[in-house]
């Protein structure tokens, strides 16, 4: 726990978002309240509200043309399970969740196994250890994605074969999905099969019509949030001590993710994993003003893998707190050749180099046949708290993980 914590007391300092005491959420409409158990597939209008904790019991969904709406300060709480019993919130394609908190009543997603009360922010029997309580959030929608094949759908990871509400893609870019703001969302990724969790936020084929910013994930068992095709926009997200990739890229994502930051823990892999497009269909991704900070242990993960024809924009990215031999990779002859042909760039990243490293090595060719010159010329050695790129954490002060470091996390 002590590592967690110095992670997170170091970036509050350098980004002065430290905040005295945990918040409180003062529910909106306070009064009788209960616990309510919610199943199956949800049809026309819902309204759960801040002075009731929801229970979901396995997958619950939100059908086409229906609409989740929740109120600001509302609990959600998962059940434990695996596989077909694994608990999940699945806005499925033409379904809308309209989830508006605010920075002093978020929205958030837990475990029933999370002691939180409402009119609390965080229990006090969890931590970034406790992942796979429960499964997680996922979004589906029409916007473009590129499949293997060129097949129109596919069927969205964490989701069986045979439910077909887990279908997402289409042709729709600005396809409208509903908002999430001001949520957080703690210890799910729940294993539905051999090697295969629920993502923290999982975003399939979700269209730039959908709002989605003030987002945290904290201790998911797979990915923290991870974005299958599809055009929407993410501003101001916080990741932390997830059990996978920290932010995931694939199927030709071609939305724009800005002032957002990673923080690896014990069992992270990379800081950001991105894949490129799997069919004919090809689209960019945009990274602007992301912070990368690793966990700084021979065991700990990577800054970022670039792979399966990867293409896109990473700029303005700040990193440190990594081990000396992490690196950041161009993984396989195909993206390398996109990045020797201007379809992935790189702008300004400050590093904070480790000890017995250097920038050269950092930036890693693996490409087997392709080389490439320049990789790594627009990063620098900048020492942490000196560093005038990445993300602007005084937009984060909302978030639990910011009330964690006051919490001894």
């Amino acid at each position: 726990m002590r590592k967690f914590s110095k992670i997170l007391i170091a970036v509050l300092l350098l980004y002065g978002c430290s905040d005295d005491n945990p918040q409180i959420i003062e529910p909106i409409n306070p009064g009788i309240s209960e616990v309510i158990n919610v199943s199956g597939m949800l049809q026309g209008v819902h309204n759960w509200t801040s002075n009731n904790i929801y229970v979901l019991n396995q997958k619950v969904v939100v059908d086409s043309g229906a609409t989740l709406n929740i109120e600001a300060g509302t609990i959600i709480k998962g059940t434990a399970g695996q596989g077909s019993l694994a608990s999940a919130l699945v806005i499925a394609r033409g379904g809308m969740i309209n989830a508006n908190g605010t920075e002093n009543s978020p929205i958030i997603f837990t475990s029933v196994s999370d002691n939180i009360e409402i009119g609390q922010s965080s229990g006090t029997n969890l931590g970034p250890n406790d992942q796979g309580l429960w499964g997680g959030v996922l979004i589906l929608g029409n916007a473009p994605c590129s499949f293997s094949g060129d097949v129109s759908e596919l069927q969205i990871e964490g989701i069986p074969a045979d439910d077909t509400f887990g279908l997402y893609g289409g042709n729709n870019p600005s396809d409208n999905s509903g908002t999430i703001s001001y949520v957080s969302i703690r210890h799910g990724g729940a294993v539905i099969g051999a090697d295969n969790e629920i993502n923290g936020l999982t975003l399939g084929g979700v269209g730039n019509g959908t709002t989605i910013n003030n987002v945290e994930v904290i201790a998911n068992s797979d990915d923290g949030i991870e974005f299958f095709g599809g055009t929407v926009d993410v501003s101001n997200a916080l990741v932390w001590a997830c059990g996978d990739d920290l932010l995931d890229i694939d199927q030709a994502y071609s939305g724009t993710i800005s002032n957002s930051i990673v923080l690896a823990g014990a069992n992270s892999d990379h800081g950001m994993e991105i894949d490129g497009p799997e069919g004919s269909f090809s689209d960019q991704f945009t990274l602007n003003n992301i912070t990368l900070v690793g966990y700084n242990d021979a065991e700990g993960g990577e800054y970022a893998d670039y792979r399966s024809n990867a293409m896109g924009a990473s700029n303005n990215v700040a990193a440190y707190n990594f081990f000396a031999g992490k690196d950041i990779e161009l993984d396989n002859d195909g993206v390398a050749n996109n990045y020797n042909a201007g379809l992935l760039t790189f702008g300004a990243w400050e590093i904070e180099v480790p000890e017995g490293d250097s920038i050269e090595a950092i930036f890693n060719n693996k490409a087997e046949n392709v080389s490439v010159e320049g990789f790594g010329s627009t990063a620098s050695n900048v020492a942490a708290g000196s560093q005038t790129v990445g993300c602007d954490t005084s937009a984060l002060a909302w978030t639990y993980a910011n009330a964690a470091a006051a919490l001894g996390w």
